[in-house]
């Protein structure tokens, strides 16, 4: 359960590998038991979109959702990207990010926090479980692609091998809703790649499960 000073009626989970892979119908069942509704699940593509949950019942191509609505959920899978959970601190709206390092270098977290027309000093964000920069090695064309948005994120990198980096997914989620105005942070500690008893990981296995992570406004 995220620790964050979210309101009460504000309510999130994230799974571990021990519910089970969220892409499989049985696990999505046993989730929708601790939900208030089905979660509108998102065809994620590592871009932008963010769709408002409450006006679809099926799938659909974005990488973020929000609602204002009471009992609408808004989910992401993720096995090594961030989930990025937002909520206004008068329970007005909720929000959810998938950012991999193309959405988060595209600007997906930007996207949502418009989206939910909600001023961003009243946001609270919270960071799932995600790689971290021990376990993510990536090349110089993600630096750069990096840097030619913001050339302060060169500070969430760490030099590796020639030609490689050591990229902190959170540092620059950090970052971003800092420049946001978001600065009630919280989250951002699980390491999906080094925790093999709790998590699944894509880098780490090359396997296809997925955990979910759902946030939405209680009734």
């Amino acid at each position: 359960m995220p620790d964050w000073p979210a309101p009460q009626a504000v309510r999130a989970l994230a799974t571990t590998r021990q519910f089970g892979d969220l892409k499989d119908e049985a696990s999505r069942r046993k989730m929708r038991a601790a939900l208030p509704a089905d979660p509108c699940w998102l065809r994620q593509v590592h871009g932008t979109g963010v769709i408002d949950a409450s006006r679809y019942a099926g799938p659909v191509e974005a990488d973020a959702s929000f609602t204002r609505r009471r009992g609408v959920v808004c989910a992401v899978t993720a096995a090594d990207c961030l989930p990025v959970l937002l909520a206004d601190e008068r329970a007005e709206a909720v929000g959810i990010a998938h950012a991999g390092w193309r959405g988060l270098s595209a600007g997906v977290i930007e996207a949502a926090v418009a989206a939910m027309g909600v001023p961003a000093t009243r946001l609270l964000a919270w960071l799932g479980p995600a790689i971290g920069p021990a376990a993510y090695e990536v090349g110089d064309e993600v630096r750069n692609a990096f840097l030619k948005a913001d050339a302060g994120a060169a500070e969430a990198f760490a030099a590796g091998r020639p030609g490689h980096w050591r990229l902190d997914l959170v540092a620059v989620a950090r970052q971003r809703l800092a420049a946001l105005g978001v600065t009630r942070v919280s989250g951002g500690g699980y390491c999906t790649a080094t925790d093999a008893a709790r998590f699944f990981s894509y880098r780490r296995d090359k396997a296809s499960e997925r955990m979910a992570a759902a946030v939405w406004l209680a009734e």
